[in-house]
């Protein structure tokens, strides 16, 4: 992507990774619901929107209602009214069986949030590049 307010060349990510017997889609959705309403408060709506990752199948990408706008449209969702914060899925069969791990008997998903979008949508950043500059009038509200 090129580098813009809400586009970095550096990229944070956090990767989340459950697997056990009996893990399902909907585990996924309840844990990574609860995850979007603790960051970004009780009210705000999630949205799962299907899409595609290699490793995982189903995949999907988690947005939340702009909590600039609340959900209207507004520069900062680019009049979306949403925003997107992560990727997700069920980890595919391979993955496990390349781990060692019987995709017959344990299932699991993946996720990968963007650190750099979550904060700065969560504490009403309008432009990601000021979390780079060493601005340290910036950085100390934090």
């Amino acid at each position: 992507d090129e580098v813009d307010a809400t586009h970095s060349p550096v990229f944070h990510q956090l990767e989340g990774l459950v697997v056990d017997k009996g893990i399902t889609m909907c585990d996924l959705k309840g844990v990574l619901e609860q995850f979007a309403r603790e960051i970004y408060g009780k009210d705000t709506k999630v949205r799962f929107r299907p899409s595609f990752f290699p490793f995982t199948e189903p995949s999907v990408e988690v947005d939340v209602s702009c909590s600039e706008c609340g959900g209207k449209g507004c520069r900062v969702c680019k009049g979306a009214g949403w925003i997107e914060i992560l990727g997700a899925g069920m980890v595919h069969p391979n993955v496990l069986r390349s781990c060692g791990i019987d995709p017959d008997v344990y299932t699991g998903f993946a996720f990968g949030i963007g650190i750099d979008r979550i904060t700065t949508t969560r504490y009403k950043i309008s432009d990601i590049r000021l979390l780079f500059e060493n601005d340290k009038r910036f950085l100390e509200q934090f």
